[in-house]
């Protein structure tokens, strides 16, 4: 029985130490978010700094519109293939249609006009 009161002890201790460094972990990212947020509000006060923030909200939005655009390619690629699909089915049926003509008709010999 000792060996069981063991391992239940240390199941425990590893669930507090798992819990702990969760904490921990937690807390070193609230604290990048708390630095994070402290550098930018400081940058807009650095020379140049406004320009940088005003080309990264630059960068943002063109990154949004090229995400867009993308997006729009996809539904015309969708088309394209969609258009390919059927001419490839008319060109069979052409191919087929032009092979059954041919087949279809015997060789005439022509006669040469009278002069």
């Amino acid at each position: 029985m000792s060996t069981q009161s063991n391992d239940t002890q240390s199941k425990e201790s590893q669930s507090k130490e798992t819990e702990a460094k969760d904490a921990q972990s937690k807390d070193l990212f609230a604290r990048v978010q708390v630095f994070g947020e402290e550098a930018l509000h400081k940058l807009a006060d650095v020379p140049g700094g406004s320009r940088l923030v005003e080309m990264a909200n630059q960068s943002r939005a063109r990154l949004d519109e090229m995400q867009r655009r993308l997006r729009g390619l996809d539904v015309l690629e969708q088309r394209v293939e969609e258009l390919e699909q059927r001419l490839a089915k008319l060109e069979t049926g052409t191919m087929s249609s032009k092979a059954a003509a041919v087949t279809k008709k015997p060789a005439v010999p022509r006669k040469p006009p009278a002069d």
